[in-house]
């Protein structure tokens, strides 16, 4: 089992930055991949950002590219989620979530654990 606890949300204006965060604790040797995904009431789970645990491998979706960096600190068991010249449409629940097997990335039901969600708000 992986446990997941994010960390970082808040109330932002636009144009501002927010640094998310994902502390794992568990089994993390398990792991293969880590990612963020972000939900607005009433849309579904879309995907922010993934990276793998080993190697360099990385994804943003086309939304975020240049603005939000994802990076990881395997010492820490901790990934992070750097969100800078924020929109009022990057408001949502922001959730971390981790995979054990090499499969996508960008689907949210390929991942396995979950963690409860931070809330980032951007206002105009």
């Amino acid at each position: 089992q992986v446990q997941l606890v994010e960390s970082g949300g808040g109330l932002v204006q636009a144009g501002g930055s927010l640094r998310l965060s994902c502390a794992a604790s568990g089994h993390t040797f398990s792991m293969y991949a880590m990612g963020w995904f972000r939900q607005a009431p009433g849309k579904e789970r879309d995907f922010v950002a993934a990276t793998a645990w080993s190697g360099d491998t990385a994804y943003a979706a086309d939304s975020v590219k240049g603005r939000f960096t994802i990076s990881r600190d395997n010492a820490k068991n901790t990934v992070y989620l750097q969100m800078n010249s924020l929109k009022p449409e990057d408001t949502a629940v922001y959730y971390c979530a981790a995979k054990r097997y090499r499969s996508s990335l960008r689907d949210p039901y390929e991942y396995d654990y979950w963690g409860p969600g931070t809330q980032v708000t951007v206002s105009s």
